[in-house]
């Protein structure tokens, strides 16, 4: 079965959450571990990864936290993946650099590329705002 790192899932739950609360509002990573039920030290790591792309904003001091760096609607579901896992990649014959053993026999290459390059397409249409606007989870202010 497919399954998202818990790194992942944590940064996209935690985007969510700031997403939510609102341009103006700083977020501490207690809060957000508090809020969204996730280990407080692997979500200061996440963080790290979002705030490292442009994702997220650190605020310094002692009302510190995070907060988006940008619209909702300018982050999608990729970027957060690759700010966190790098380029996706659903096993070695999927990427354009194969480096598999047996790719001059495989029956399976060409699906996985093709299944490869249309999650990256959803992943790339599909916005933080968009998720929140299909599936909405009300956070509290």
């Amino acid at each position: 079965m497919l399954q998202v790192s818990r790194k992942f899932e944590y940064g996209l739950h935690a985007v969510s959450y700031l997403a939510m609360k609102g341009p103006e509002q700083v977020v501490t990573v207690k809060e957000l571990a508090s809020e969204i039920g996730f280990s407080q030290v692997f979500l200061a790591k996440a963080m790290q990864s979002l705030n490292k792309a442009g994702i997220t904003r650190s605020v310094q001091g002692v009302k510190g936290g995070y907060t988006l760096a940008r619209p909702a609607e300018e982050i999608t579901v990729a970027d957060i993946g690759v700010a966190i896992e790098g380029e996706p990649h659903l096993m070695r014959c999927s990427s354009d650099n194969c480096q598999c053993e047996i790719e001059s026999t495989c029956a399976h290459k060409g699906y996985m590329f093709n299944l490869q390059k249309r999650i990256q397409q959803l992943l790339a249409e599909t916005t933080v705002a968009m998720l929140l606007k299909n599936y909405p989870v009300s956070a509290e202010s």
